[in-house]
């Protein structure tokens, strides 16, 4: 069995889980409740992974994964499902770059719910976020009828649990009203039973 240091509240956690669900792995590992808050890092993590950071991974032989980018790639290499990271070529580029834009907007959408949490937010950075959750968001709305298909990849999947995250912890914020042929794609994503299988719990 491999070990994963685990919340149901991360998005990042669940980008993994998706991964292991759609590679049919996801009864090889065991999910070990682990909260990473910035206030309150749990030290019994750092052994296992210095940065203090869920997803970690942890191996059959004792040794660890993290970055959920790694782990997936990792997990990409068990069994004989179809693969979610292209081979070289253009079609894997593609898929990083989605990745990329996908992970990059739940870094900011973290960063942003921290700011909110704080006394006193500042409302220059909110105002920053929001400028670029706009942007990312109609990139996507561009985007979108390039994202659908039968396939899966890792950049989907990184998109798919961003749009799902901003529903877990902004759900009034209205984003498919402007964005219907993102929302429309979405739901087809959260619809999949690795998706379903790993929806965010507040708890």
């Amino acid at each position: 069995m491999m070990q994963l240091h685990w919340s149901s509240r991360s998005p990042f956690v669940r980008k993994v889980m998706v991964a292991a669900h759609e590679r049919g792995l996801a009864g090889q590992i065991e999910c070990l409740p682990t909260v990473v808050a910035l206030t309150r890092p749990d030290l019994s993590l750092l052994p296992r992974n210095p940065l203090g950071k869920i997803p970690t991974l942890v191996l059959p032989d004792g040794s660890t994964l993290y970055d959920s980018l790694v782990i997936c790639e990792y997990l990409d290499g068990l069994g004989s499902a179809p693969p979610l990271f292209p081979g070289p070529g253009p079609a894997r580029i593609e898929a990083l770059r989605r990745h990329a834009l996908g992970n990059g907007f739940l870094d900011f959408l973290l960063l942003c719910r921290t700011e909110m949490g704080r006394e006193q937010p500042d409302r220059r950075i909110l105002d920053g976020f929001s400028a670029k959750q706009a942007a990312v968001l109609e990139a996507l709305e561009a985007e979108a009828p390039r994202l659908g298909g039968a396939g899966l990849d890792i950049g989907r999947i990184a998109i798919g649990c961003a749009l799902s995250y901003l529903d877990f912890r902004w759900p009034k914020c209205g984003w498919r009203g402007l964005h219907p042929a993102l929302a429309a794609w979405h739901e087809g994503f959260a619809a999949r039973p690795s998706v379903r299988a790993t929806e965010h719990v507040d708890a």
